[in-house]
């Protein structure tokens, strides 16, 4: 049954659960939501979903790893979820958008309302390439226990959940707890073990999360190959390497750190990390250097 035009144009269905459209995985889930109320490409309800979630107060490296992992999954025809939150939900959808590939926002207000605000332009890209969803009738004002019950459709309609980043407070780690209860595999992106914004998901880890270092580990679970163009070790020259393999042993590292290590001076050192975030290979933050999903 189809809705009337919302104020920007765009129509409004609504998917009850006996219609066919409806997702099979959140159909199986306990007490589904009855109705969903939704804008955009209901084909997107029928692909293979993955939900990335995370911090709304995200580091630049959290935003970054967002981004690509959003991009990358997007890349190797998997749907991205996530909420259309500030920081790594917003992210994880523009790195989606970028790639060409679908994204599913799942919203804690009526399907018709931008929160935040701010993600204006982001929700009217989503409702023309993609898919806004939610439980809640349109007009319908987001209100803070809206968002562990929009936290379990996300899941809900994902064959795994990534969390990029997330403190011990944050509601990401109600979407993990609603997925792990609803048998999903739940992934985590390990960070320093100093940073508060990572403490929720190294917790995560510790208590059984599946650690993710590259976005084919979800790929190889689920049994998909990579359609993203591999730039990989074979577009790497020696010195590319040799740094690359520090990073990968270390984590993430200062540039002094890296030409101590390397024996050479700072200026080559920047030549090689410019050279290799053109290539996509790492990115910089907060003065250090880090390997991109």
């Amino acid at each position: 049954m189809r809705e009337d035009m919302t104020e920007r144009g765009h129509i409004m269905e609504k998917v009850h659960m006996d219609r066919e459209q409806y997702p099979e995985l959140l159909r199986k889930i306990s007490s589904p939501p009855e109705t969903l109320y939704c804008i955009g490409e209901l084909s997107c309800l029928s692909e293979r979903c993955v939900a990335v979630v995370g911090s709304r107060k995200a580091t630049p490296y959290g935003r970054n790893v967002a981004f690509r992992l959003g991009k990358r999954l997007a890349e190797s025809g998997v749907t991205v979820v996530s909420g259309m939150a500030e920081g790594i939900d917003a992210e994880a959808h523009r790195g989606a958008l970028e790639a060409g590939g679908r994204t599913i926002a799942v919203l804690g207000c009526g399907p018709d309302i931008c929160y935040p605000k701010t993600n204006r332009e982001l929700k009217d890209r989503i409702e023309r390439e993609g898919l806004i969803i939610s439980q809640f009738r349109p007009g319908t004002e987001p209100r803070p226990y809206h968002f562990p019950l929009r936290n379990r459709i996300i899941s809900g309609i994902s064959e795994a959940v990534v969390v990029v980043e997330a403190g011990m407070s944050s509601g990401s780690l109600i979407t993990a707890e609603s997925a792990a209860e609803q048998g999903r595999d739940v992934y985590a992106v390990p960070g320093n073990i100093n940073s508060l914004s990572s403490a929720g998901t190294n917790r995560l880890i510790k208590d059984g999360a599946l650690p993710l270092v590259t976005v084919d580990d979800i790929l190889w679970d689920m049994k998909i190959g990579s359609k993203a163009e591999e730039t990989g070790s074979q577009s790497l020259g020696e010195d590319e390497m040799e740094l690359y393999g520090l990073l990968r042993k270390h984590g993430e590292m200062t540039i002094d750190e890296i030409c101590d290590m390397l024996l050479e001076p700072a200026e080559k050192v920047n030549v090689l990390v410019t050279l290799m975030e053109m290539k996509g290979i790492v990115f910089t933050g907060l003065g250090r250097v880090f390997i991109s999903v």
